[in-house]
């Protein structure tokens, strides 16, 4: 039988025989091997990399289930890694930044990150985050097999749940994982005004208000791919997704 143990912030985690593989990219040794002692504590198996060649060669030949990665590394910069392991394969991306800077985030967003951290960050926070992430790809591939029925069309813009594809005007959007989710969120109830609390605990599965920034920057990364004029917002309150009038 599988074991599990119950994480310091109430997480389970597998044990031995089915850990997770989290790759950590970051070039500061004090901060990567306190990820890592973190992680392996929490009950995963860690590799980690220090530059931006190196973490592409461990994601290909290693194939972890999920990528903490850096934006600022030597060779070449997080970015590019995140473009060159999503090519290889789909995997989420936890993305750092040191700068809390606004467009780091959303280009990260772009290139196929699912989620990001601004330093400095608590380490029960990060593992939150992972075990997050973690849980939303076991809950789209169970989606795949037992797949929503059926595409909802919104206007002109459909979301099929069953392929986890959406179109604007018959035209495909690329939507990573994270921004399908929180338009499907947002989907359920069209016109009703969500607040990013609400967005945060339903998508991200986390209940600390101090992560409403990150629902913030995946709307505006939403906005991009499905038009502006499609997101609501209530100024203080949250957000809705806008459709046509009967």
């Amino acid at each position: 039988m599988e074991q599990t143990h119950t994480s310091q912030n109430g997480a389970t985690a597998a044990t031995p025989g089915a850990q997770r593989r989290v790759l950590v990219v970051e070039d500061d040794p004090t901060i990567v091997d306190a990820i890592a002692a973190r992680l392996r504590a929490e009950g995963f198996v860690v590799q980690t990399a220090v530059d931006g060649p190196s973490a592409v060669d461990t994601a290909q030949a290693w194939q972890p289930d999920l990528l903490i990665l850096d934006i600022m590394l030597p060779g070449f910069d997080g970015l590019e890694v995140c473009r060159r392991v999503q090519a290889q394969r789909p995997v989420p991306v936890l993305m750092l930044t040191a700068r809390d800077d606004e467009t780091d985030m959303l280009v990260g967003l772009g290139v196929g990150a699912d989620d990001y951290m601004t330093k400095p960050f608590s380490m029960r926070e990060l593992a939150a985050r992972v075990h997050v992430l973690l849980r939303r790809v076991e809950r789209a591939a169970l989606a795949a097999t037992t797949p929503r029925s059926g595409i909802l069309r919104l206007g002109e813009l459909e979301i099929d749940h069953a392929q986890r594809r959406v179109r604007v005007r018959s035209e495909d959007v690329h939507l990573t994982p994270t921004e399908f989710d929180l338009l499907v969120c947002l989907a359920n109830t069209p016109r009703a005004v969500l607040s990013r609390e609400q967005l945060l605990a339903e998508v991200w599965d986390w209940a600390d208000a101090s992560g409403t920034r990150t629902v913030d920057s995946h709307i505006k990364a939403l906005r991009r791919k499905i038009g502006a004029e499609r997101i609501r917002t209530v100024h203080g309150v949250g957000y809705a997704l806008e459709t046509p009038t009967p």
